[in-house]
C-alpha cells in the first residue's frame, strides 16, 4: 500500500510539474508581447517627435535661405548700381579726354603750320640774333616763352595721370593730381576740364560741401568754358542728392538759359521733364 502511496504522490507530482511547465512559457510569452508593445510605442512616439523636430528645422532653414537670396540680390543690385555710375563717369572722362586731345592736336599742327610760315617770311639774320644782355635789369619783363613739344608733352601727361586715378576711383590722390595739374599749367585749355573732376571727385567720396565750391569756382572762372554747363549740371545732382529739389531744379533752369545748345542744356530739359511727372 505504501508503494502504491508513493507511486501515487509520484504521479501527482509529476502531472503538476507538467502543467507548470506548460503554463511558465505562455506567462513569458505574455509578458514579452507587452514589453514589445511598450517599446514599439515609445519608438513610435520618438519618431513622431523627431519629424516634428524635422520639420520645424526645415522650415527655419527655408526661411534663412530665402532671407539670405534677397539680402544677396540687394547687395549685388547695389554693387552694379554703383559699377554703373563708375563706368559712366570713366564713359565721359574718356569721351571728353578724346575731344581735348583733338582739339589739342588741332591746334598744335596749326600752331606749327603758322610758326613755318612766319619763319619762311622772316628776314635772313633774324634767327641769328642774340638774346638778351645778361645785364637787364630784373624790372624788364621776361619775355613770353612759347611752349615746346616736351612741355606739351608734360602737359598730356600729366593730366592722363591724373584720369587714371580716377578711373581707378582713386578720388583722393585724383584730386591731388588735378591740383597739381592746375598748379604746373594754370594756362592749359584742360585747366577747366581739371577743376571739374576735382568736383566730381569729392562728390564721389561724399564731400558735398567742397565738391559744390568747387564747381563754383570753375563757373566763375571759366563761364565759356565746355564744361562749365557740365559744372551746372552737377551741381544741381548735387542739390537733389542733399534732398533740395527746389535748388535743383533751378540750377537746371540756369543750365538751359545760360547755355541752350550745349548737350548738358539737352540733359537738364530731360531731368527737368522727369521733376514735372
Amino acid at each position: 500500500m505504501a508503494g502504491v502511496a508513493a507511486a501515487r504522490r509520484l504521479a501527482c507530482a509529476g502531472a503538476f510539474l507538467a502543467a507548470v511547465a506548460a503554463v511558465l512559457p505562455a506567462r513569458a510569452g505574455l509578458f514579452d508581447d507587452d514589453e514589445a508593445r511598450r517599446r514599439i510605442d515609445s519608438l513610435r512616439k520618438e519618431l513622431a517627435q523627431q519629424g516634428k523636430d524635422n520639420e520645424a528645422r526645415i522650415a527655419k532653414l527655408e526661411d534663412t535661405i530665402r532671407n539670405i537670396g534677397v539680402v544677396e540680390l540687394v547687395r549685388q543690385n547695389d554693387e552694379l548700381n554703383a559699377e554703373l555710375a563708375r563706368l559712366r563717369g570713366q564713359i565721359e572722362v574718356l569721351t571728353n579726354d578724346n575731344q581735348q586731345l583733338q582739339k589739342r592736336q588741332r591746334d598744335f599742327y596749326l600752331d606749327i603750320d603758322s610758326r613755318l610760315k612766319r619763319l619762311e617770311g622772316a628776314p635772313a639774320g633774324a634767327a641769328s640774333a642774340a638774346p638778351p644782355d645778361a645785364g637787364t635789369t630784373a624790372s624788364a619783363p621776361p619775355a613770353s616763352r612759347t611752349p615746346t613739344k616736351d612741355d606739351q608733352a608734360r602737359e598730356v601727361k600729366a593730366y592722363d595721370a591724373a584720369s587714371n586715378l580716377f578711373r581707378r576711383n582713386d578720388f583722393a590722390a585724383a584730386i591731388e593730381a588735378f591740383r597739381g595739374f592746375v598748379k604746373d599749367f594754370p594756362d592749359s585749355p584742360l585747366a577747366a576740364n581739371a577743376g571739374y573732376w576735382i568736383g566730381i571727385s569729392y562728390a564721389n567720396m561724399h564731400d558735398y560741401r567742397n565738391a559744390l565750391a568747387t564747381q563754383e569756382a570753375l563757373i566763375a572762372k571759366y563761364p565759356q568754358s565746355a564744361k562749365a554747363p557740365d559744372a551746372m549740371l552737377a551741381i544741381a545732382a548735387i542739390q537733389a542728392e542733399q534732398g533740395d529739389t527746389g535748388s535743383a531744379k533751378n540750377t537746371l533752369e540756369d543750365v538751359v538759359a545760360r547755355y541752350p545748345t550745349s548737350d548738358a542744356a539737352g540733359k537738364a530739359r530731360t531731368r527737368l521733364a522727369s521733376m514735372r511727372r
